[in-house]
């Protein structure tokens, strides 16, 4: 098969939708056919366009922001001489409290058409994209949003549309082709087969241009992979493989050299004339940029200074009384020209009032002209935006997921996918991901064996005298509270991940269920070998006691402890937002989890005041389930007649004065003490260290659920933290 770039003489201006592409790929592939060309330019299915074309309506779009007041940083009691300084923070007006971001913002963007948002740094262009895509609070945002004149439901809006930020969020180690599949495993329905989700990659890998680095890794500052503009191209591929109906991108061209810009916005012209809506912010494009343009919104301090059509530029701004010279590129004139008024006292007011006195007579000249066209959109049938949305899906369309919305459910599901499969994909993810860079696995195992190593031989085969058992509990508690530290190299792995899963949850690719119960599957094989490596190095090297099955509940202890750490770990760092804070965080609270274990200082001898915290330490339970493993036997003796003077000034004492001391205790307590009666017992010692409330079983079962506990709290940091819109 081979692909050949239509030039669409017939159709100019017409795109096919994926659809339409898969439907060609389909047919290309018939076993029916020796050799099929495949023209990408023209549509190839039999479904007619739609004759009710969507209009993304937006009026008195307003938008302010609360802003610091005045700060004095030295008192005025020094005096009327001393110099006060003052901080004022993101406002222009001392008098007020608020800055306005948007101020009346109002106009339309049509299906097939390109419309650009342009302006100087800090105009608006991105608070009025954020305000389009429903990514700014409803309570904030005043003015009103319609699609085809009907209001836009936030979650109808997450639906039909995408969002693609101006920061490239991609996973480095997967390639082009496995990036745009797993995002088409997450956005097409269960529906549709996976030969079918493979033709549309392929079909989409062609129309963004991307069949050379198809095979090429995304790459990051460690790996060499795509370039760029690539990349760019990838990051709108992963939003539109379900074909939106309406899509926003935030500066699309941002940091690309002109060629790679003028290849990007040449795709999301094509995706315009596929059907849909596209509108996206640029700071200054270039002349060949502005021939692929077809609406402007020219934005200054959040005013409307501009809005139409490229073609209009010439004639608006002559009539203002500056016309462009011939041989300067539209936009930047228009941009330069703004901004020298910016600088002047009255600043861009003038060019404001003189926008809408102009659009006001572009109207009525239009209307003077064709006074049928008012008539015609009055009489003429309205399709409701249901309709139009189905009529949509009929052309190719392939939206997924809607609101629970009874009119428009039965069309659309708010998830493509169901609960189960979300999870294969995200772990399939995730696993092939990781495979790739298996030296961050291979670091912690080398530091889980290090540490075990050097445990084995510090601890080597202990006795059972006082000292140790005194050296058993520094080895359990050193062991337990390491399982805890080692899990903090989770910590940059949501860190790196957070903006993906924002950008990917925000318009209902997966569930943040899915999202953390993958994760938290994925982990636990790693668990368990991390486990097994740990437990194989130190439990007969050390010596400690139970055989078969006190091995087993040790690695059982030491898995559970570093479920319960990872879990910790990954909760806080869907609350801390850097690397950095995370680990000084974690580290700090595993030191107090540490203090208050009761290795330190038994449960009996913590004040009142801190009880509260023993009880709730990470390490306090499989630290004390360690301990009943190894001392819960009566039958075990720890210490034996003249053992009970070592530690002791007396330890330094002849065997033979040690023996009289122990005649003379007899008498004295009229109990019968030889050199080798038992003295003290593993129980006598668990008693010792306060550990006497529950058993080890208990302490097991306990530690494995406070992992329980912090993946539910880390779901609710992801459903409560991450709503990722302005307030």
């Amino acid at each position: 098969m081979e692909l050949k770039e239509y030039s669409p003489r017939i159709r100019r201006g017409i795109n096919p939708t994926l659809g339409e592409l898969l439907k060609c790929v389909e047919d290309a592939q018939s076993p029916d056919h020796d050799h099929h060309i495949l023209e990408l330019g023209f549509p190839c299915s039999s479904v007619p366009r739609s004759s009710y074309p969507f209009v993304l309506s937006f009026t008195n779009l307003t938008y302010s922001v609360k802003v610091g007041r005045k700060v004095n940083l030295i008192p005025s009691c020094f005096g009327a001489k001393s110099t006060t300084a003052e901080v004022k923070l993101g406002s222009s007006n001392a008098n007020t409290n608020t800055k306005v971001l948007l101020n009346g913002i109002s106009g339309e963007a049509r299906e097939g058409e390109l419309m650009a948002v342009l302006g100087a740094s800090g105009s608006g262009k991105s608070t009025l994209i954020d305000a389009l895509a429903d990514r700014i609070a409803k309570e904030s945002l005043k003015g009103s949003i319609t699609l085809n004149g009907e209001a836009l439901d936030s979650r109808l809006l997450k639906v039909i549309s995408a969002y693609v930020m101006q920061d490239d969020l991609l996973f480095p180690m997967l390639t082009v082709e496995e990036t745009l599949m797993f995002s088409a495993e997450f956005r097409l329905p269960r529906s549709l087969s996976k030969s079918k989700k493979k033709a549309r990659v392929q079909a989409l890998i062609d129309q963004l241009g991307l069949r050379n680095a198809a095979t090429t890794v995304i790459g990051d500052e460690g790996h060499r992979g795509v370039s760029g503009g690539e990349r760019r191209r990838v990051s709108i591929g992963i939003d539109i493989i379900h074909d939106p109906i309406v899509l926003f991108l935030d500066e699309p061209t941002s940091g690309l050299d002109s060629t790679s810009a003028f290849m990007v916005v040449k795709v999301l012209q094509r995706i315009a004339q596929s059907g849909s809506i596209v509108v996206m912010s640029i700071h200054q494009p270039s002349y060949r940029i502005l021939s692929l343009l077809d609406r402007l919104i020219f934005l200054s301090h959040g005013q409307t200074v501009y809005g139409g059509s490229p073609a209009n530029l010439p004639v608006f701004f002559r009539e203002f009384g500056h016309p462009i010279p011939e041989t300067e590129n539209r936009t930047e004139f228009a941009l330069d020209l703004i901004r020298e008024l910016e600088e002047t006292p009255g600043g861009t007011k003038s060019l404001v009032e003189f926008n809408k006195s102009w659009q006001l007579n572009k109207n009525q000249q239009r209307q003077n002209a064709d006074p049928n066209s008012l008539i015609n959109s009055i009489t003429r049938p309205k399709l409701s935006l249901k309709d139009a949305i189905s009529a949509s899906i009929s052309r190719g369309k392939l939206v997924s997921g809607a609101p629970n919305d009874p009119s428009l459910s039965s069309s659309v599901p708010t998830f493509a996918n169901p609960c189960w499969i979300e999870i294969a994909v995200i772990s399939k993810r995730s696993l092939t991901n990781s495979r790739r860079m298996p030296e961050l696995f291979g670091i912690r195992l080398g530091a889980v064996l290090v540490t075990g190593l050097i445990l084995a031989t510090m601890f080597w085969k202990l006795d059972n005298s006082p000292k140790g058992v005194q050296e058993r509990l520094g080895f359990f508690a050193f062991a337990m509270s390491t399982t805890f530290y080692t899990c903090a190299e989770a910590i940059p792995i949501f860190l790196q991940e957070r903006y993906i899963f924002m950008r990917e949850t925000a318009y209902n690719a997966y569930r943040r269920s899915s999202y953390v119960l993958a994760h938290s599957l994925i982990s636990i094989p790693s668990l368990l070998f991390l486990s097994l490596a740990f437990a194989a190095t130190t439990f007969w090297a050390v010596g400690l006691a139970g055989g078969v099955h006190g091995f087993l509940f040790f690695f059982f202890t030491i898995c559970s402890a570093f479920w319960a750490g990872s879990s910790f770990v990954t909760f806080l760092s869907g609350v801390v937002t850097h690397v950095m804070l995370g680990y000084t965080v974690v580290v700090a609270i595993l030191a107090y989890f540490l203090l208050f274990s009761g290795f330190f200082i038994s449960r009996d001898r913590i004040p009142l005041y801190w009880i509260w915290f023993h009880y709730i330490s990470l390490v306090k339970y499989p630290y004390e389930g360690v301990l009943q493993n190894e001392f819960d036997d009566h039958t075990k003796c720890f210490v034996r007649g003249t053992q009970m003077f070592d530690n002791t000034p007396l330890g330094t004492f002849p065997v033979a004065m040690k023996l009289e001391l122990l005649k003379s205790m007899s008498a004295t307590l009229g109990i019968n003490i030889t050199g080798s009666t038992c003295v003290t017992t593993g129980a006598d010692i668990l008693k010792q260290q306060g550990i006497t409330d529950l058993s080890k079983w208990s302490c097991l079962w306990i530690t494995f659920a406070w992992g329980f506990f912090f993946r539910f709290l880390f779901y609710l940091t992801l459903l409560l933290g991450s709503k990722n819109k302005r307030r």
